[in-house]
């Protein structure tokens, strides 16, 4: 590889890292109520819930049950969270997969400007998939009763 394509494939990598970062703080901004509905809201009732379950007239048994309890609408609203961000990450790299597959198909026809089009391939997808976490805090906002305040 010559000088300057290894030169041109690090300012392409450091656009990456800056887009990457751009995603993080997108998901990070869009998805803090959601966040700290389940880090405070939800986890307060479970310590709450947890807190009563220890009376000294129960059973262990009785006493470890009624935590569980407790804790299953926490993780309900977890594992749904947790599926979703996992959804997003895959369309994320699906997109950017193709842009990948492009660019190697460009290289392979020693396309000049191979580099240049795989970065403006990838803005464009994780644009567009930036784009989408509005709808996505929306949507889990909707589905875990959240109102715009950050209550529910």
């Amino acid at each position: 590889m010559d000088h300057f394509a290894a030169h041109e494939e690090q300012l392409a990598s450091l656009r990456m890292r800056q887009k990457f970062e751009e995603v993080n703080v997108a998901a990070q901004t869009n998805l803090a109520p959601v966040q700290d509905y389940v880090n405070f809201t939800l986890q307060k009732a479970y310590f709450m819930c947890a807190y009563e379950c220890f009376d000294r007239s129960k059973r262990q048994e009785e006493i470890s049950s009624c935590v569980e309890n407790c804790s299953i609408p926490l993780s309900n609203v977890q594992h749904t969270f947790d599926h979703e961000m996992a959804q997003f990450q895959e369309r994320l790299n699906r997109s950017l997969m193709v842009c990948q597959d492009k660019y190697e198909a460009a290289r392979l026809q020693k396309k000049n400007d191979a580099m240049n089009d795989f970065v403006s391939c990838a803005d464009q997808s994780i644009q567009e998939n930036i784009k989408t976490l509005p709808h996505l805090a929306n949507k889990l906002k909707a589905s875990f009763g959240i109102r715009d305040n950050g209550s529910s």
